[in-house]
């Protein structure tokens, strides 16, 4: 049934900030870090190989992690000095990223979270023709070298045309020393990310959709014809968060005409300062905050999950209630935020003696229906009574969404005690609801009637906006045309 999972650390100071980053934005169920191959070809493990610094999968995403601190060196030569840090921190660790995908690929069965492997991968891999795979250099050690012979933020920056060995041209031959292009246009695009970076995109596109977003945006950037050239990371960054696509992505977009004229796309250093001073980003910041308690309710799932404490327990293990908390870890800063907002709402308009329930519908069609149940407990029962009859409603529920919304594919129920109580517990149930038939069909309508279950709904329709400001803006707006009229 369940086995506890023991994670791995990271070794050195960087490799363990770059843990501590990468839990925060995907969460410790996704993210490992330290994770190895074992060396025999007939599986008798004879101790692990580390094939890289951390491993994140979620959904067809496969994210991994390079982190190298390098000394940058002190020649008195630039040239020289450059080179050899490149060499080492960029060139070969773009090689051991190689070497982790073909290993992934080829042996995903022999992937292990700890020296011995002892411990398999606890998360089931995503179909190979299907996995997208994003290769990530965290680079430290040359900032303060950028810093001071550049100025800006010390980011290191970018340059689409170098390729693979033009990093080590000497300045005389066109090298261009803290300039980072392309490792290998053949074996697929590697992310750089430095001192400054690395904490900059892990600390706002802090949630795994946000964070692979922006990776599939910049790759498809950089493989187009045209030469990409920015002052940092974090230019790029904060040019994308300007551009909404036609689906209401964010993306790097480009007036038509222009982009037509032009063989090389220049990203300003400025770009990133401007926007984190921006009414937008604070705005954005302040609203997010009440979004991190959706965070906290995945850990906690998660924290029972690995310590194998789990009040009710699955067939497969982890793998089963991957499933369930993928769709809450699937969603975004902003929708957290809105989810966290309506879950709250609830919480604070339902007396601790009363059941509270609300249905959350979604936006976008192919997200799932969200079920809130709060449940007060009675001392006539016993823990183990009242957590039976929790999970029955909460089941019951979500099969009457089914019944009442036809369209619902994936329903996530989330129930917890009423009231503001010293302790709570929380259930997560998912509903595959493409598994449905008349017969249960005839269920749900019967659970429906026999216990009043949302019979009395009331349609809630909210637009959700990622700058809160805009909506004051908006409201303006209304508010200048209706005085116009």
């Amino acid at each position: 049934m369940g086995k506890k999972i023991i994670r791995s650390d990271g070794i050195n100071a960087s490799e363990k900030y770059l843990q501590k980053l990468c839990e925060k934005s995907f969460l410790r169920l996704w993210s490992y870090p330290g994770v190895f191959r074992d060396q025999s070809s007939g599986g008798d493990s004879k101790g692990g190989k580390e094939i890289c610094d951390l491993l994140v999968v979620f959904e067809n995403h496969v994210i991994i992690f390079s982190d190298k601190d390098i000394a940058f060196p002190n020649t008195g030569d630039i040239g020289i000095d450059w080179s050899r840090w490149v060499r080492k921190a960029i060139l070969e660790s773009g090689k051991q990223l190689y070497g982790a995908e073909r290993w992934i690929r080829e042996h995903p069965e022999r992937i292990f979270i700890d020296k011995h492997c002892n411990q398999k991968f606890p998360i089931n891999l995503p179909d190979l023709s299907e996995t997208k795979f994003h290769r990530i250099i965290v680079a430290h050690g040359a900032s303060d070298q950028c810093k001071l012979r550049l100025g800006g933020s010390g980011s290191l920056m970018i340059l689409s045309n170098i390729i693979g060995d033009d990093h080590l041209k000497k300045i005389e031959s066109g090298g261009l020393p803290f300039f980072i292009g392309q490792i290998n246009l053949k074996r697929g695009f590697v992310h750089v990310f430095d001192d400054t970076t690395v904490e900059i995109l892990l600390n706002y596109l802090d949630t795994i959709s946000d964070f692979t977003l922006y990776l599939e945006k910049k790759e498809k950037l950089f493989g187009n014809k045209k030469i990409i050239c920015a002052a940092g990371e974090e230019e790029l960054l904060a040019y994308y968060l300007k551009g909404i696509d036609s689906i209401g992505e964010h993306d790097f977009i480009f007036d038509d005409e222009l982009q037509g004229k032009f063989q090389m796309v220049y990203f300003d250093e400025g770009l990133w300062i401007d926007f984190i001073n921006s009414p937008e980003y604070k705005s954005q910041k302040e609203a997010n905050e009440v979004s991190y308690a959706w965070d906290a309710l995945i850990e906690e799932f998660v924290t029972h999950i690995l310590n194998d404490t789990q009040y009710k327990k699955y067939p497969d293990g982890s793998n089963d209630q991957e499933i369930i908390l993928r769709f809450l870890a699937r969603e975004s800063r902003t929708k957290r935020r809105f989810l966290t907002h309506l879950l709250f709402e609830l919480i604070e308009k339902t007396p601790a003696s009363e059941r509270g329930v609300r249905v959350v519908t979604p936006i976008i069609p192919s997200d799932p229906y969200y079920v809130f149940l709060l449940l007060p407990k009675s001392k006539k029962k016993t823990e183990e009574e009242y957590r039976e009859a929790r999970d029955f409603f909460l089941q019951s529920y979500c099969m009457v969404v089914k019944h009442d919304f036809p369209d619902a594919l994936d329903i996530i129920g989330i129930a917890t005690e009423s009231g503001f109580g010293e302790y709570h517990s929380e259930d997560a149930l998912y509903l595959n609801a493409r598994e449905w038939d008349q017969t249960k069909n005839a269920e749900a309508s019967k659970l429906k009637i026999d216990f009043n279950l949302l019979n009395n709904v009331k349609k809630h329709e909210e637009i959700v906006y990622e700058y809160p400001i805009e909506k004051e803006k908006h409201r303006r707006k209304r508010k200048r045309k209706r005085k116009r009229k």
